[in-house]
């Protein structure tokens, strides 16, 4: 296969990163380089940014906002925006409910959302996750129960990422508990604001409030806020977790921090006059993490080749794994490279400590969860040993 990019190619990918580096806020670029978190607002800017730009939603068809690229340009666009530190487009408008309403939504549906969700106006929560239907999400037990023209629903949904944001969530509910777990589930759009509905916080490892529970208890929701057919929802489901898992391995993210790391160990001393950089080990973890980067690297490049009609190539599953796997090892090296000081994430502005010593240990615990979501890493080894190796 030729891995040289065309000279329009090329190109394109030189108008992205002057985009990216000129017309999104220094301010948040600089938050993600320096692995501090985003707020709300700076998430909201960002995307609205892009969307003005026509660059927030390019795999969307045409007529709600998709730009028709090639899936070469889509994986420049994605590795140009990542290499920039620019934050991508919220997965759960983006990459996830708007492409599900374009493709199985009513009418008034699209009309309603699609612009709303490209443009960061309505911020989506993701309802799939139950404490029973994780990796099993056949089994999930939250229900809906017509009555007149509305769905009465009732139960829990858990780790709901960013849902302290949500405006509205979209929610995979059971509709028919007498028939086969996979048949008997639809899609509903659910105002957050709604009634009966509660959003509670889950304080996370490394002492963030990044997901949630909530709660459904006796939550009206309009019949027509019903998404593709009744108990239609597992084909759904599997369309958007798809599409999830497409761009999964952050590639140009992953560089990016791996070149600061190798900057960071240059400025910093070894106490023995000398700089981390020197030490032949430093220097070897380094040499070895760049190799396999470059390999993903590669690895993308050819499945961005062979994919075709914006289906995912068995092979994106050597991305999510590999991917992930590396994501993981580089923030354990930032660790390691903090040393002592990385213990200190609790200390305040006014400490002696470098901010990026402070911020790398809750990098490097939040990024455990890196291997679980979009598919666990186990689940991916399952798909390459069938559809790859033929095990």
């Amino acid at each position: 296969m030729q891995l040289e990019l065309s000279e329009d190619d090329q190109e394109f990918r030189a108008q992205m990163r002057e985009f990216f580096t000129t017309e999104v806020s220094e301010e948040i670029r600089r938050t993600v380089i320096e692995g501090r978190e985003l707020t709300h607002d700076q998430i909201v800017e960002a995307q609205r940014t892009l969307n003005a730009a026509g660059l927030a939603v390019p795999h969307w068809p045409e007529e709600y906002g998709g730009r028709g690229w090639s899936e070469l340009r889509r994986h420049l666009w994605h590795e140009e925006m990542q290499r920039a530190g620019v934050p991508t487009p919220l997965a759960f408008n983006a990459s996830m409910i708007g492409p599900v309403i374009a493709q199985f939504g009513t009418e008034e549906q699209k009309q309603e959302y699609l612009p709303k969700t490209a443009n960061l106006d309505i911020w989506w929560s993701q309802g799939f996750s139950e404490p029973d239907a994780g990796s099993d999400l056949a089994s999930l037990r939250t229900t809906a129960v017509r009555d007149g023209d509305h769905w009465v629903v009732n139960g829990q949904k858990t780790w709901t990422t960013l849902g302290q944001y949500g405006d509205w969530i979209f929610t995979l509910v059971r509709t028919d508990p007498e028939v086969k777990k996979q048949a008997g589930i639809s899609m509903l759009l659910i105002d957050m604001t709604s009634p009966g509905l509660e959003v509670r916080p889950i304080e996370l490892i490394d002492g963030g409030h990044e997901v949630n529970e909530v709660w459904f208890t006796d939550v009206r929701v309009p019949a027509a806020n019903l998404v593709g057919e009744l108990n239609g929802g597992w084909t759904i489901a599997k369309f958007l977790l798809g599409n999830e898992r497409v761009g999964v391995a952050p590639v140009g993210a992953t560089k990016r921090i791996l070149a600061r790391a190798k900057d960071l160990a240059k400025d910093t001393s070894d106490g023995e006059g000398g700089t981390l950089l020197d030490d032949p080990l430093v220097r070897a973890r380094i040499v070895e993490l760049e190799n396999e980067l470059l390999a993903l690297e590669l690895t993308a490049l050819r499945v961005v080749a062979h994919s075709s009609d914006g289906e995912p190539h068995p092979a994106s599953s050597v991305l999510k794994l590999k991917g992930t796997e590396l994501q993981q090892a580089v923030s354990e090296l930032m660790v390691d490279l903090a040393g002592p000081a990385s213990v200190a994430s609790g200390a305040g502005d006014d400490s002696d400590l470098p901010d990026w010593a402070r911020t790398v240990t809750p990098t490097y615990l939040n990024l455990r969860k890196a291997s679980i979501y979009g598919g666990s890493n186990e689940i991916q080894r399952q798909i390459i040993s069938r559809t790859i190796l033929g095990l």
